[in-house]
């Protein structure tokens, strides 16, 4: 397994491509092989939403989530957001973690990508 890389989500789904990228990019470091960790954070926790009707690039999202799933990968959320959505989430690998937390995995990444 390669370098550990850390994924940071914070950008809107509802208003920008580029969490739907952050997805896209996050599939193709790990097609190379490499231990990636994806953190969501605030608004970017709609990526998991069921219905991706209401997010820019919906179909590509919903997509990109289901091969990640079939992948195994887990997703980390910032635990205010995850405590502050009441939608449930079935069949995703979610591991809330503390803006602590997020600095603990970060610090532990050789590198890591931030998405806005």
């Amino acid at each position: 397994m390669g370098a550990p890389i850390l994924i940071l989500i914070s950008a809107d789904p509802k208003t920008t491509h580029r969490a739907n990228e952050a997805l896209r990019i996050a599939l193709g470091i790990l097609a190379g092989e490499n231990d990636v960790t994806i953190v969501l954070r605030d608004k970017a926790i709609a990526l998991l939403d069921e219905d991706t009707d209401d997010l820019v690039d919906g179909d590509d999202i919903a997509k990109h989530v289901a091969t990640l799933k079939k992948l195994g990968q887990a997703f980390h959320v910032e635990e205010p957001a995850h405590r502050d959505d009441n939608r449930g989430r079935t069949g995703q690998n979610l591991i809330p973690v503390s803006p602590e937390e997020i600095a603990e995995l970060m610090a532990r990444s050789d590198r890591f990508l931030v998405f806005q």
